[in-house]
């Protein structure tokens, strides 16, 4: 696991100082606090910093081919490298290490741009071919590794994290006002874009070429390509099976201790059983988080698949008193950025670091195979709009209006006041996204000032979503939905979090559900495997038959969140004061300082729940402070 960052001027003629590349490598010493290497050509330097985990002594990057023509830095893992240097061995390929990273440059050189498409593993990659003067960078397929570029009159920059590029004085730092608009509706910013207009990111399963001074950025790789096959029940139960243990035997390679995240639901249970089945569990250390709230804790369900599989397990609960990490984390996240579960993953990280590098989770399980209540959500709204006219949606929304919400995660009122909200508000377009947005366009309108809202005149912010549901061909719905969150949600938001979140204690996470072989197994199975009479997840459930707990196996989804609702009501209600001062959200410009100080009326008063808006504007305004000030 790395930190890397680029640098290719058009003119490819000056020697890059070594400060220069220092300066920038070194925002990232969290994401490799092991060791720095570099190379430094005419024009070109590549950058890293490791955290050292495989070929402990030899694996120190950039690594090359035999002359020195192609060099490369990485930030990830290749699971099946040893596979790949057993192909180019017999092609004549001379190797100087144990290392995944090495392959990279030979699989280049042998395979060009297409050696892409050979890898299985999570990896973020720039490489340099100086035969053809050519800038190759690289995202693994699901968006597990993050990369940055900005394109400068002075030329092309590449970096792990934006705050890289930031360290540069010839990166603009101007806004991009639509990105605060995708914030304030979705929680975080799509790619490519970013919250500064003039930096990009890399879209996961993307390639980018640069040569001659221009850019070409494509696609290598899409799960709406994976064709649906008329799987019997039977094979597909034990495909899931077979292949998801076969992802988390090929995780397990690291020459460090590796961990193991338990959530208590299934997709971190699955992996924990199988590191069981795999003999593997009792040197395992696993690591829970959990909250005083009744409703937010799932730590007795994990401790039970801890003590199932053996595995040294290490739990804490996070207390309301987040304030101390609140910029901290801000600072980390480099962009806005208001899933609120980023407090316990960067918590659970820091425990896990204390005992290992390298931790197993259970990402990806959902948007595979159908886990979100927005599916279900999705489902009931398709009965009801035939039945129901738009009208009576909206009164239905006006009277559930009137019920105050509970203090509980989910329960019958905060769901079916959800439920309603998201028919009567969103544009039924983005289908299962209308539950997963936070602002309509009526709140916007009051929310927004005039000259935000004039910015937003020309744009719309729910055409990704459109497009990604529109990418997915066929007619199968539910793969459609769950190809948009795959690309969006997952990509943008959860391996964001995930990322963001354990590097900043120097931690490497993995995600067996988002190897090559079972992203694309998921794929080629119907929506009718993966929810079936309202059970969600149906055959990843039958594939754990006899392994996870059934009470674990069918009890329902809890997700990993906190109850920033209730602590924006009390221990947090001071910061939230602060940070949306009349004269602070005045001075931004960018919303009514009015309405914010009515939604706070209305959320302390516990008449409405408007944790959502609230902590996005919290973190907004602190995101102004801390990276723009």
């Amino acid at each position: 696991m790395c930190g890397i960052v680029g640098i290719v001027e058009p003119e490819l003629g000056r020697s890059i100082p070594a400060a220069e590349v220092q300066h920038m490598v070194r925002t990232l010493n969290h994401r490799g606090p092991d060791e720095e290497g570099s190379v430094r050509l005419p024009g070109v330097a590549l950058a890293m910093r490791r955290l050292s985990i495989v070929d402990l002594a030899g694996g120190q990057q950039p690594f090359s081919n035999e002359d020195g023509t192609i060099q490369v830095v990485a930030n990830g893992e290749i699971y099946n490298f040893a596979e790949v240097r057993g192909e180019l061995e017999q092609r004549g390929h001379a190797f100087h290490s144990r290392s995944d990273i090495e392959v990279l440059a030979h699989a280049y050189e042998e395979y060009g741009e297409a050696f892409l498409g050979r890898l299985r593993g999570m990896f973020a990659l720039a490489l340099w071919d100086g035969r053809t003067r050519t800038l190759l960078a690289a995202r693994d397929r699901a968006g597990e590794k993050p990369l940055y570029y900005a394109q400068t009159p002075s030329g092309l920059l590449l970096g792990s994290e934006i705050k890289a590029l930031l360290s540069r004085a010839e990166v603009s730092r101007e806004v991009d006002l639509e990105a605060i608009d995708q914030f304030l509706t979705y929680e975080y910013i799509i790619a490519p874009r970013t919250i500064f207009k003039h930096i990009h990111k890399l879209p996961a399963a993307h390639y980018l070429r640069y040569r001659d001074g221009a850019i070409e950025v494509r696609r290598y790789w899409d799960a709406a390509d994976v064709p649906v096959r008329a799987w019997s029940e039977g094979d597909a139960r034990d495909a899931v099976r077979e292949t998801l243990a076969e992802a988390v035997r090929s995780q397990m390679m690291a020459d460090v201790p590796i961990g193991l995240f338990l959530s208590g639901g299934i997709d971190s249970s699955a992996v924990a059983v199988l590191l069981r089945e795999a003999g593997a569990a009792s040197a395992i250390s696993s690591f829970s988080m959990g909250f005083g709230e009744g409703s937010y804790n799932e730590l007795p369900y994990a401790r039970e698949i801890a003590a199932l599989c053996g595995t040294q397990h290490h739990e804490r609960t996070v207390s309301s008193d987040v304030r101390g990490l609140f910029e901290r984390l801000v600072h980390h996240l480099d962009e806005p950025f208001a899933d609120v579960s980023l407090f316990p993953t960067f918590l659970v990280s820091q425990i896990a670091r204390e005992h290992v590098k390298v931790v197993l989770t259970g990402d990806g399980g959902d948007e595979l195979f159908g886990g979100y209540d927005a599916y279900e959500a999705q489902a009931l709204a398709a009965r009801w709009d035939g039945l129901m006219p738009a009208a009576a949606s909206r009164a239905a929304d006006a009277v559930l209006s009137l019920v105050p919400p509970t203090e509980k995660k989910k329960g019958l009122i905060n769901k079916a006041r959800r439920f309603v909200d998201g028919l009567a508000s969103a544009p039924a377009e983005i289908a299962h996204y209308r539950w997963m947005t936070f602002l309509s366009a009526a709140s916007k309108r009051r929310l927004y000032t005039r000259g935000l809202q004039e910015a937003m005149a020309g744009s719309d912010v729910y055409r990704p979503v459109q497009d990604a549901l529109a990418r997915y061909g066929g007619d199968d719905l539910l793969n459609r939905q769950l190809y948009a969150d795959l690309s969006i949600y997952l990509a943008d938001d959860i391996l964001v979090k995930v990322d963001r979140m354990s590097m900043a204690t120097s931690l490497e996470t993995r995600a067996p559900f988002l190897d090559a072989r079972m992203m694309e197994l998921a794929f080629s199975m119907p929506g009718e495997l993966k929810i079936r009479n309202g059970t969600r997840k149906y055959i990843l459930k039958r594939a754990l038959e006899g392994l996870v707990p059934a009470g674990i196996l069918h009890r329902k989804k809890e997700g990993f969140s906190i109850p920033m609702k209730n602590w924006l009501r009390g221990e947090l209600r001071p910061l939230m004061a602060e940070l949306l001062a009349e004269d602070r959200v005045q001075a931004r410009g960018l919303v009514e300082p009015s309405e914010v100080a009515r939604l706070i009326r209305e959320h302390c008063d516990q008449r409405e729940n408007h944790a959502h808006v609230l902590f996005s504007l919290m973190v907004l305004e602190q995101w102004y402070s801390t990276v723009l000030a």
